[in-house]
C-alpha cells in the first residue's frame, strides 16, 4: 500500500485521530455562534426585512441544507482533504476549477473570520465600559482576541476542541434560559403566526433568506477535520447532520420565542429600536443583573469561538494548498509537538492584524463613533464571507453530482443525483438573492461602489485561481495531477 503526502513527510502532516463526533459537532456549531445570531441576526432580521416569518426561514434552509449534506457527506468519505471545498471541486468539476474555487474559500472564510473581530472588539469595549466606566478602543479589544486565536492556532486542535464546547455550552444555556422566560411571558399569548408561510413568502424574501443563510456558515467545516477525526468514514458525516439540525431547530424555536416574548405585533418594531440589544433588554426586567452581565460576556465568548473556528478552518485551506503545491510548499508546516498546520495558522494572523490595523486607522474620529467597527469591518467582510461560501456550496453540489455518478455503483440515484442537484439548485437562488440584495445586507441606503466592489474582491480570486490551474496544467503536469488528493496520485477517471 503507497503512503500518503502526510505520511511520507512528518513534518507536514496533521494531528490524526484526535476528534470524535461530540467535539466536531461542538466546533461546527461554534462557527456558527449561537447567541451572536439570536442576538444579533436574528434581531437584524426582523428589523431590516420587516418580515414576521424569520423562524421559517431556518426551517426552510436547514432542509436546503440537510439535501446539501446528503452528497457532502458522501462524498467526505472518500475524499480526506483539510481544503474540502476545494477538494470537492476539484475532483467533481476538474481541478482548474479546483483551484479558483480554492482561492474564493481562502478569500471568504477570511472575510468571515476578520469581519468577526469587528463585532468582537465592539462588543467586548462596551462590556468593559458598561462594568468599569473605562472606555478601551475597539481595535485594542480586537487585538486581544487576536492574541488567544494566535495562540490556540498553534496548540493541539483538540484544545481548541475543549474550549469551544465549553463556549459552546454555555452560550446555549443563556439563550434556552431567554427562550424559556419569553415564552413564559407571551404578551399576545403563545401563538405560531410567525411560522405561517404568508409571513415569509411576501416582499423580502430574498434578503430575508439571505441574511438567516448566514447563520449557517461554517456548518460544512466538519469535513475540513476529515484528517483529524478518528474515523473520516463516519465521524464527519454524523457530526454535519446533527450539527445542521441542532442549528436549523434550535435557531427557529429562539426566532419564535422572540417574536412570542415581544408579540407578534411588537417583534419588528422593538428589533428596529433596540437591534443587539433586544435580548439583553428583555432579561435586564426579568432576571438579576448579574446574570445580565453574564450574558453579555457570554455573547463576547460567543464571537470568541467563531474566532477560533474559522481561523482553524483557514489554517488547513492555507495547508492543503500548500501541501499540493497549488501555494508556496512552506505553508504545508505543521508542528512536530502539535501537528497544527503552524504555518498556514500564523499566516491567517499576519493577514487578520494587517486589516485589523487598516480598519483601526481609518475609523479614527469616523462620524460612525462606536459603531464603526460593526457598521465597516464586521458588516461588510462576514457578508463577503457569507456570499463566496453560498458560491462554493452551489458549486459543490454539482461538483458532487460529477464525482458520485463517475462511481454509480457506490450509492442510489437519491444521494449521488437527486439531494445534491436539488441542493446545488436551491442554493444557486439563495446566491442570487444574497446578490440581488447584497446592498441592503451591507447597510446602503443608497448605490454605491462597495455593492458591486466587495463581491468583486471574493470572484476576482476566482478567475485568477482558475487561470493559475490551467497555468499548472501546462508548467507542472505533476503538481497538476495531485490538485484535489491531499498530495497522492489520482484515481482512474479523475477530472
Amino acid at each position: 500500500m503507497s503512503l500518503t503526502a502526510q505520511q511520507r513527510s512528518p513534518g507536514t502532516a496533521l494531528g490524526q485521530r484526535r476528534l470524535g463526533v461530540p467535539a466536531l459537532v461542538f466546533m461546527i456549531i461554534a462557527a456558527s455562534a449561537p447567541l451572536t445570531v439570536v442576538a444579533g441576526g436574528v434581531t437584524s432580521n426582523y428589523a431590516v426585512t420587516g418580515l414576521p416569518g424569520i423562524p421559517l426561514s431556518f426551517i426552510i434552509l436547514g432542509a436546503v441544507l440537510l439535501l446539501f449534506t446528503v452528497g457532502y457527506s458522501a462524498m467526505s468519505q472518500h475524499v480526506h482533504n483539510a481544503g474540502a471545498f476545494y477538494a470537492y471541486i476539484a475532483r467533481g468539476l476538474g481541478r482548474p476549477a479546483g483551484v479558483g474555487a480554492a482561492w474564493v474559500a481562502l478569500v471568504a472564510y477570511n472575510a468571515m473570520q476578520i469581519g468577526i473581530y469587528g463585532m468582537f472588539g465592539f462588543a467586548l469595549s462596551s462590556f468593559i465600559t458598561g462594568l468599569s466606566g473605562a472606555e478601551p478602543a475597539w481595535w485594542i479589544c480586537a487585538l486581544a482576541a487576536w492574541a488567544v486565536v494566535a495562540v490556540l492556532g498553534v496548540c493541539k486542535v483538540d484544545l481548541s476542541a475543549k474550549v469551544l464546547g465549553a463556549l459552546v455550552a454555555l452560550e446555549f444555556l443563556v439563550v434556552i434560559v431567554y427562550d424559556l422566560i419569553s415564552v413564559a411571558a407571551a404578551p399576545e399569548g403563545i401563538t405560531a403566526a410567525s411560522l405561517a408561510p404568508s409571513g415569509l413568502f411576501t416582499a423580502g424574501v430574498g434578503a430575508a433568506l439571505a441574511f438567516s443563510i448566514a447563520a449557517f456558515m461554517g456548518f460544512e467545516s466538519g469535513a475540513i477535520y476529515n484528517e483529524e477525526v478518528k474515523d473520516p468514514r463516519t465521524t464527519a458525516r454524523r457530526a454535519t447532520f446533527i450539527a445542521i439540525v441542532v442549528i436549523a431547530c434550535f435557531y427557529a424555536f429562539s426566532a419564535w420565542a422572540m417574536s412570542v416574548g415581544e408579540g407578534d405585533s411588537q417583534v419588528i418594531a422593538r428589533s428596529t429600536e433596540l437591534g443587539p440589544d433586544l435580548v439583553f433588554a428583555f432579561l435586564a426586567d426579568r432576571v438579576p443583573q448579574w446574570a445580565v452581565n453574564l450574558s453579555s460576556l457570554l455573547f463576547v465568548t460567543s464571537l470568541l469561538a467563531a474566532l477560533v473556528a474559522f481561523h482553524n478552518v483557514v489554517a488547513r485551506y492555507f495547508f492543503a494548498l500548500g501541501r499540493e503545491g497549488v501555494l508556496p510548499k512552506a505553508l504545508a508546516a505543521t508542528s512536530p509537538r502539535t501537528q497544527a498546520p503552524v504555518a498556514g495558522s500564523l499566516t491567517q494572523s499576519a493577514i487578520a492584524v494587517v486589516v485589523l490595523l487598516i480598519f483601526a486607522a481609518a475609523g479614527r474620529n469616523s462620524e460612525s463613533g462606536p459603531l464603526f467597527p460593526v457598521l465597516t469591518l464586521f458588516t461588510w467582510l462576514t457578508n463577503m464571507g457569507a456570499f463566496g461560501l453560498v458560491l462554493l456550496m452551489a458549486l459543490t453540489s454539482f461538483a458532487v453530482v460529477g464525482y458520485l455518478n463517475r462511481h454509480a455503483s457506490w450509492y442510489g440515484t437519491w444521494t449521488r443525483l437527486i439531494a445534491p442537484t436539488a441542493a446545488g439548485i436551491a442554493l444557486a437562488a439563495v446566491f442570487s438573492m444574497i446578490v440581488a440584495n447584497f446592498d441592503v445586507l451591507i447597510g446602503l441606503q443608497e448605490a454605491s461602489i462597495l455593492g458591486w466592489l466587495l463581491p468583486a474582491i471574493v470572484l476576482a480570486p476566482g478567475v485568477l485561481g482558475l487561470a493559475w490551474g490551467l497555468v499548472l496544467r501546462r508548467r507542472s503536469p505533476e503538481t497538476y495531477a495531485g490538485i484535489g488528493h491531499g498530495g497522492d496520485l489520482p484515481e482512474e477517471g479523475a477530472a
